[in-house]
């Protein structure tokens, strides 16, 4: 097995979506045989954007593309894709951080290499881009971001180092990644709401929710998740809402939730409210699966928040 750079840009013509299926065509097939069942880091070319290294996934399996010639899929491992908390960008300091990349004398090479779709990755290349977007102490810092004194969580979560991958399989590092992410995308703003609430000492109220579960290979990747109050979390996950097939309008269970109570909790034009960046919009076939696996589907456990 071996460790690889995916070029993605949002835009492009190929099939691409990062957490699902990355499309590329046979002058590339043996490297990405050769990664198959290991991590690939995603990269955003300079041309389409200022992302640079963005995030990573496990490869599962390569496929010929069905009905188009010399091209083939490499689908991603379900609930691999995660998203940098932070995009690691081409340089530092001056310097690429794949040797691939770099010239004897630390500068970047210019053309050949750097313009590949496909680039295998040194596995110290590979830590240290990942320990640049994925900072081991991001559940310390999350726990303290809003409560600087909570020092008795800090301490305790200083006590774990792990190792690379083994962050990158954890599902409660994986939970603080998502969320963080999901919330920003949204500006800590609810989607179906649109308030922006936060306590006294300024943590927003709102939460991250998959919009395909996990336990039902949904991935951690923002365009698989919404921003929502804990009530409409609640909701959201127990098929009392979703979202309409124009992937904008709020569907409400109306036999089951009372009309004063969508009257209060609910944007009144009855859209969610979009991330300001398109690339986070949640994707058409997430919101698709909610509405065919979970909307009107799944019984509310206990009693319901608004009685």
């Amino acid at each position: 097995m071996t460790k690889l750079v995916l070029l993605h840009k949002a835009d492009s013509i190929y099939d691409d979506e990062p957490d699902v299926v990355y499309d590329f065509p046979r002058a590339y097939l043996k490297a990405v045989q050769e990664a198959v069942g290991d991590w690939i880091v995603y990269y955003e070319p300079v041309k389409a954007g200022p992302r640079g290294y963005f995030a990573v996934a496990k490869i599962e399996r390569v496929i010929p593309k069905p009905s188009v010639e010399g091209r083939y899929l490499a689908m991603i491992e379900p609930g691999s894709f995660l998203p940098f908390d932070q995009e690691v960008p081409r340089l530092i300091d001056g310097r690429p951080l794949e040797q691939a990349l770099t010239e004897p004398d630390g500068s970047p090479k210019k053309g050949g290499a750097v313009q590949l779709a496909v680039r295998r990755l040194p596995e110290g290349d590979f830590a240290r881009i990942v320990r640049l977007g994925l900072p081991e102490d991001l559940e310390r810092q999350e726990a303290t971001r809003y409560d600087p004194d909570n020092s008795e969580v800090a301490e305790d979560m200083a006590l774990f180092e792990r190792p690379v991958l083994e962050r990158l399989t954890r599902r409660p590092y994986r939970d603080v990644a998502f969320r963080r992410k999901v919330r920003e995308a949204y500006g800590y703003r609810c989607a179906m709401s649109g308030l922006q609430l936060r306590n006294g000492g300024g943590r927003p109220e709102v939460q991250a929710a998959h919009i395909r579960p996990v336990e039902h290979n949904g991935s951690d990747s923002v365009r698989n998740g919404l921003a929502l109050s804990g009530t409409l979390h609640w909701m959201f996950d127990r098929g009392l809402i979703s979202v309409a097939d124009d992937n904008a309008t709020i569907l409400v269970s109306r036999n089951k939730v009372p009309g004063d109570v969508v009257d209060r909790l609910l944007r009144p034009n009855g859209k969610i409210w979009m991330p300001e960046d398109k690339k986070s919009w949640p994707h058409p076939a997430n919101l698709a699966w909610h509405r065919e696996n979970i909307f009107g589907q799944v019984v509310a456990e206990g009693p319901v928040p608004w009685e």
